[in-house]
């Protein structure tokens, strides 16, 4: 990756980037009427409640070692609103959240159904041109408290066509296959990608690992004809783009 100020710059199909005493724990039911979420559902509309509320609601109730809304405020705190609307994979999702498949399944398909009904066209897509692109668009990844990766996939004129959430954890070159990197990029006709992942530790430069895997996905995308662009790491204050080469 060159210098991280430079507009990514279209070529032959193809986009290039140029530069513990015991306490007790309250529960929805000790909550006064009043401050439960499908009551306040009822009282104010969907619009007055915070997206864990909502999440509550939707999963209806807990498990015997976590509360409906104390899971739902867990999961949005560490998966990210906006990630967990791009996880399609209810497997996934129920390994990465330490959550019952059944409640996955229903954060899924709830997600999938708000992807249908509110889809928008490539006209009204972001556009991201360039590494400062990315961290804006990315903001909610900023303050997450685990290491997220994210595959952003551009048709030819820059606009995003698909974002969707590769791996939580550690990013690291045999936990990151690139299957899983460029499959949505086949299945959309994607003409380049832009990996993204945050630092929750706020030090903005690649590790080692960083480096492997963007040299790893910059070898498979030339097999396939799907250029990988950037790899940008993003934190509370700051971004950086790993340095690779697009030698192979």
């Amino acid at each position: 990756m060159n210098s991280l100020r430079s507009p990514y710059i279209l070529s032959e199909n193809s986009l290039t980037l140029t530069e513990s005493e015991r306490t007790y724990t309250l529960t929805i039911r000790d909550l006064p009427n009043e401050e439960k979420p499908r009551e306040r559902l009822l009282a104010v509309g969907p619009r007055g409640l915070s997206a864990p509320e909502l999440l509550a609601v939707v999963l209806s109730s807990g498990t015997k070692k976590e509360e409906v809304l104390t899971m739902a405020t867990r999961i949005m705190q560490d998966y990210g609103e906006r990630s967990i609307m791009r996880q399609t994979s209810a497997k996934q999702l129920s390994e990465d959240l330490d959550i019952p498949i059944v409640k996955a399944m229903q954060i899924v398909a709830l997600t999938e159904l708000g992807r249908r009904f509110h889809s928008t066209n490539a006209m009204g897509a972001p556009t991201l041109r360039t590494a400062r692109d990315v961290f804006e668009y990315a903001i909610e990844m900023r303050t997450l408290p685990k290491e997220h990766l994210r595959g952003l996939y551009l048709n030819t004129h820059y606009k995003l066509v698909r974002d969707e959430v590769i791996s939580i954890g550690t990013v690291d070159a045999n936990m990151v296959h690139p299957r899983e990197v460029f499959r949505p990029a086949l299945e959309y006709a994607s003409a380049a990608v832009i990996l993204v992942h945050n630092h929750p530790s706020g030090v903005t430069d690649a590790s080692t690992p960083d480096i492997a895997v963007t040299e790893q996905l910059i070898a498979a995308g030339a097999l396939l004809g799907i250029e990988l662009v950037d790899h940008v790491i993003v934190t509370k204050n700051g971004f950086k783009s790993v340095p690779a080469s697009y030698r192979i």
